[in-house]
């Protein structure tokens, strides 16, 4: 339950209303910088005294397509899952008639059977000298230690155990839990903090322009926390089409056909679902390709 904030008398504007908004939603920590990403952008675009009796359908959707529209699928559905929070929030204290969500559909998730990207391929990719040593920790630590793109990114080096190869990450539902890497992050992380001790793990290259909260700002340097859309965009343009998620997909598809058992992926991926592991443990294109050559009879008996 969301704590009981004193509503304005008369029906706010679009800043008052998401002063509100963020200080009754109980949210992770997660989940209210990506929330506060899409509705500040809101409020650049729209203006903060925008009555929000105004707020309609064709200016919510000029913002999407201004800032989203040649995003990915799964972060243009992100937006629009922030927007509807805030919408309905806003009909419940009765300062909207109309919902002007309504008319705006999310985007189809095209389902990838070929999501699992071979762990040679990985590998070429994240020893090439161009790419740098952020990336490269970042892209290694996401690989190794199987977790979502969002919750390594949140990282602050206090939540590091470097000596156990481990750290303590807000996850889905706002739950403290453990990841784990091995030793091809163990071996670039140090490199790559060169000696920071607090702040957020992975940052920007340079000090941003507009000055982020607190807890997104690395004391020591100035630098910001490096956000969703770099890093995304980064790993896009190096790898020309792959996702962050397939990181995290293709090394549970490799421990899946390595025999790892259902609990023990479970454990690794911290999906409260078992079910949703079958996608994990379906053997990836790689493994049928072996599987075929081992048992070609007509290569076997080949004169």
């Amino acid at each position: 339950m969301g704590k009981v904030v004193p509503l304005p008398e008369r029906t706010p504007n679009l800043s008052g209303a998401l002063d509100a908004f963020f200080a009754d939603k109980d949210l992770s920590a997660n989940s209210r910088r990506t929330y506060h990403q899409t509705l500040d952008a809101l409020t650049a675009e729209l203006g903060a005294n925008l009555p929000i009796g105004k707020l309609t359908t064709a200016k919510l959707r000029r913002v999407l397509d201004k800032r989203w529209g040649e995003a990915a699928p799964a972060t243009w559905n992100a937006r629009i899952t922030a927007l509807q929070s805030f919408v309905r929030y806003c009909r419940r204290n009765h300062w909207l008639r109309h919902d002007p969500m309504e008319a705006i559909d999310r985007k189809r998730v095209p389902r990838d059977q070929t999501k699992a990207i071979a762990y040679d391929d990985l590998e070429r990719l994240w020893s090439r000298p161009e790419v740098g040593l952020r990336e490269k920790t970042l892209w290694r630590m996401l690989y190794e230690s199987a977790a979502r793109a969002n919750e390594i990114l949140a990282l602050n080096i206090e939540d590091l155990d470097m000596a156990r190869k481990r750290a303590v990450v807000i996850g889905k539902g706002g739950h403290r839990e453990v990841v784990i890497w091995a030793s091809g992050t163990a071996r670039l992380l140090p490199r790559y903090l060169a000696g920071r001790r607090r702040g957020p793990v992975f940052v920007t290259e340079r000090r941003p322009n507009v000055v982020p909260a607190d807890p997104d700002v690395c004391p020591d340097t100035g630098l910001g926390r490096l956000s969703y859309s770099r890093a995304w965009s980064a790993f896009k343009q190096a790898s020309g089409s792959w996702t962050l998620h397939q990181l995290r997909h293709s090394s549970l598809t490799h421990l899946g056909e390595e025999g790892v058992s259902a609990i023990l992926l479970q454990a690794k991926s911290r999906h409260q679902d078992p079910r949703t592991l079958a996608r994990y443990a379906k053997p990836g294109i790689e493994a049928v390709a072996a599987l075929t050559a081992e048992f070609d009879r007509g290569r076997r008996h080949r004169p």
